[in-house]
């Protein structure tokens, strides 16, 4: 084992330390410092910042010719208000690390320890602590990039916690890992009107109000039949907050959510048609607009075999499980490297991914940094 125990008690209280600070996207500058001063103690050979924004990477170089092996992070918590007890909460109001990410970049972190104390043989290692993953924005900054090119990974791994699977247990399998999906913002503009004469005017009410339930019987099938729809109404506004007023303006937030890329513009195509319709009923101006665009995630079969067999020399329990509903920008590494993520039980009455009360199981951190640090170990020595 290439953790001590201190590590451990230590890495435990810096990932409470970074549960305490969270940042949502775009914004982790501080998370950012508080990871390029827990690396500077472990002297890679480079660090690069300011990565696709706040990103930061740790490379650790081995002495001979070999592939780049990346492990990836997430260093952005969430806009929600935690509601918990303990002493290492949020103390910013309206944000929390609801998704465990702080956990996750502990667990690479861990790693930058390890590697200190013995580098690969061949090849490098690239630590990667990705910023904005919540908004689907941060993979793809990171990789347009210009220095990502030095960076470029042939294999790249990630994992994410699962509440609901026994805790320490493992989901891995081939092909889609995560179902792609975006938001669509549906605008509708007619004109105002007193309240007491509502004809004079042009309400969007009734399209709004139709929308909302002819969007969401889109949705239909399965993740496990590979074949999921799904509508999902997030937020509505109609007219200003005053009584004497008939609205002019409307607008609705829906996500859409499909097991495939594939699939997604068939979804999008019935969406803007719904919209068209219900704005031309009512004589409507429409404007449609995207957002937090996530491509589906595909785990690549060598990279899956690679996270296997670590997970068995580990003597870790696995099975394939099943692709998950929620989406992972991690997937857009799959078109620069063999990538593979792999889901790390919770607890299976953890609360949910987030849930206010959630809070990263400190007891998975070793646990996720024994299955990297073997499959480095297997590919690079």
């Amino acid at each position: 084992m290439y953790l001590t125990n201190h590590d451990v008690v230590e890495l435990t209280a810096w990932r409470r330390k970074l549960h305490a600070m969270p940042e949502i996207s775009g914004e982790e500058v501080a998370t950012a410092a508080e990871v390029q001063a827990f690396l500077a103690a472990t002297a890679p050979d480079k660090v690069i910042s300011s990565l696709g924004g706040t990103g930061v990477a740790a490379v650790f170089e081995g002495e001979e010719q070999g592939p780049t092996v990346l492990f990836r992070c997430e260093l952005d918590a969430l806009p929600i208000e935690e509601i918990s007890d303990l002493p290492h909460r949020s103390r910013l109001l309206g944000k929390g690390h609801m998704c465990g990410h702080d956990g996750h970049t502990a667990t690479i972190a861990a790693l930058a320890r390890g590697f200190a104390r013995e580098r690969p043989k061949s090849g490098r290692v690239v630590l990667l602590f990705q910023p904005a993953e919540e908004t689907g924005a941060g993979a793809a900054a990171v990789i347009a990039d210009e220095c990502f090119a030095d960076i470029r990974p042939d294999y790249a791994f990630a994992l994410h916690n699962l509440p609901g699977l026994p805790l320490g247990h493992v989901w891995l399998k081939d092909g889609i890992a995560n179902c792609a999906s975006r938001g669509i913002k549906i605008a509708l503009t007619g004109k105002t009107a007193h309240a007491s004469a509502p004809e004079t005017g042009t309400s969007p009410m009734r399209a709004i109000a139709s929308l909302m339930p002819a969007l969401t019987d889109l949705s239909r099938g399965t993740v496990a039949g590979g074949d999921l729809v799904l509508a999902t109404v997030g937020h509505v506004h109609l007219g200003e907050p005053a009584f004497g007023i008939a609205p002019a303006y409307a607008e609705l937030w829906v996500t859409l959510r499909t097991t495939t890329n594939d699939q997604m513009q068939a979804l999008v195509d019935d969406a803007e048609r719904l919209a068209r319709e219900a704005a031309e009923k009512d004589g409507l101006s429409l404007e449609t607009s995207y957002h937090e665009i996530f491509n589906h995630c595909d785990n690549d079969p060598q990279a899956v075999t690679i996270l296997r067999a670590a997970l068995d020399a580990e003597g870790i329990s696995h099975e394939p499980g099943e692709a998950l509903r929620a989406s992972e920008d991690f997937g857009l590494f799959g078109a620069v490297s063999r990538s593979a993520m792999f889901y790390l039980g919770a607890g299976e009455k953890h609360p949910a991914l987030h849930n206010p009360d959630y809070d990263y199981p400190d007891d998975l951190i070793p646990l996720g940094a024994r299955v990297f640090m073997r499959a480095a170990r297997d590919l690079l020595g």
